[in-house]
């Protein structure tokens, strides 16, 4: 996107000048647009043997209300510890969706032209997170060994407050940084709070976006009458054949920056937020 030296700018503008996140189906924002356009979905249809295998029952298995399908993102599992200085025994207690919005932030900050330690004024980072099912299928679990370093980096690892502040101490960031939590609207609200921080000047960049991972192994779900999940494992928004939602996971960054600011700047100006509100 490009402005006219000589037209003004709207004012209290905020520009999205970067993206990164990964999908199911899509390893990145430009594969998912790819798909969305071609009118596919990110579903993956999972045998009796994966289920099994992943430990559902058999009870589940042979009832024709179970939708043997989900939404997975690939790749939770793999994570470049030593890339974020991060130590093996710390990785592999953390909460994959803290592992992933790291992972995502530095993406996002590449792709707005901006690598982390490059910008020169306070960078926010606004981010959601769904609830720890790593810790309670896991950790809790599997348990440690006693030493009080692995209680603590449990802590610090599935904590959903430490996801944004983890983001701004490993990228050397230094605006405002909080968790968002307000449900399904987290991401949205951490972007409105993003524009409310630039457009108050707590911040001159910020990240937002959310998180969420809570399928480890192949699992579907069990459709029943009146609940908010699909009879069929599908999502049809707008359609006379909509039954329900689905569930999935996925992350996803913006990088947001002062309208005035980006286009002086020469950002790339992927589009701009007039107004933002919470109800």
């Amino acid at each position: 996107m490009t402005y006219e030296a000589d037209l003004p700018l709207p004012e209290q503008s905020v520009a999205i000048i970067g993206m990164s996140g990964r999908f199911p189906g899509a390893g990145d924002v430009d594969a998912l647009w790819r798909m969305v356009a071609a009118g596919e979905e990110g579903r993956t249809d999972y045998s009796d043997e994966q289920l099994a295998e992943a430990g559902v029952p058999e009870r589940l298995l042979t009832d024709p209300a179970y939708v043997k399908s989900g939404f997975p993102v690939d790749g939770f599992d793999r994570f470049d510890a030593e890339f974020f200085g991060v130590t093996r025994s710390e990785a592999e207690l953390m909460d994959p969706q803290h592992r992933l919005l790291l992972e995502t932030a530095w993406q996002a900050l590449e792709r707005a032209g901006y690598p982390a330690g490059s910008f020169e004024g306070r960078t926010g980072v606004f981010a959601g997170t769904s609830g720890s099912g790593y810790l309670r299928e896991r950790i809790a679990d599997a348990g440690t060994d006693g030493r009080i370093s692995d209680e603590i980096q449990v802590a610090i690892g599935n904590d959903p407050g430490m996801l944004a502040l983890r983001v701004s101490y490993k990228l050397g960031l230094t605006g405002p940084s909080f968790t968002v939590q307000s449900a399904c609207s987290s991401s949205l609200v951490g972007v409105h709070l993003a524009v409310q921080s630039l457009l108050a000047r707590e911040s001159d960049m910020a990240l937002a976006g959310g998180v969420a991972v809570r399928e480890f192994e192949p699992r579907g779900y069990r459709y029943e009458e009146g609940a908010i999940l699909s009879t069929d494992g599908h999502c049809r928004p707008f359609d006379a054949d909509a039954s329900g939602t689905v569930s999935g996971d996925g992350v996803a960054l913006v990088v947001l920056k002062r309208l005035e600011d980006a286009v002086a700047d020469g950002d790339h100006i992927h589009a701009v937020i007039r107004g933002s509100a919470v109800n």
